[in-house]
């Protein structure tokens, strides 16, 4: 039997995979670390990724034929595009800084406590009059 009739004469109904998990089938994978920026540098150009994630490693999954828009994975968040950074002549506003990077509010002071506790030794100490 020839290749031609034995795929002809199979029952079995043809299967096509999704063009979606084709496509990133080919897709290659890079790791890069976010700068103070918010920004990664990715084949010579910025690119945008958010200021939650200053200082963390993210993914980055590109088609190396198409690299304008970039996929970034991050453990814990869905996938999103990033896009090419391009600086205009007008500056947006700031977005605010993310809660773990702003200043904290202190409850107590170190200083003062281990100045109170000397203080307080001290009058165990004098003699009463």
């Amino acid at each position: 039997m020839s290749p031609e009739a034995a795929y002809r004469s199979d029952k079995k109904p043809l299967r096509f995979p999704d063009p979606e998990v084709l496509a990133n089938a080919f897709l290659h994978s890079e790791s890069r670390r976010v700068d103070k920026s918010g920004c990664i540098s990715f084949m010579g150009k910025k690119y945008e990724v958010g200021l939650s994630f200053i200082g963390c490693k993210v993914n980055v999954v590109y088609d190396p034929a198409d690299i304008s828009e970039l996929t970034i994975e991050y453990e814990g968040h869905a996938p999103w595009k990033a896009h090419e950074l391009v600086i205009g002549e007008h500056a947006g506003k700031r977005p605010e800084l993310p809660e773990h990077l702003q200043a904290q509010k202190a409850d107590s002071s170190r200083l003062l406590g281990a100045a109170e506790q000397k203080n307080h030794e001290r009058r165990e100490r004098q003699a009463p009059a």
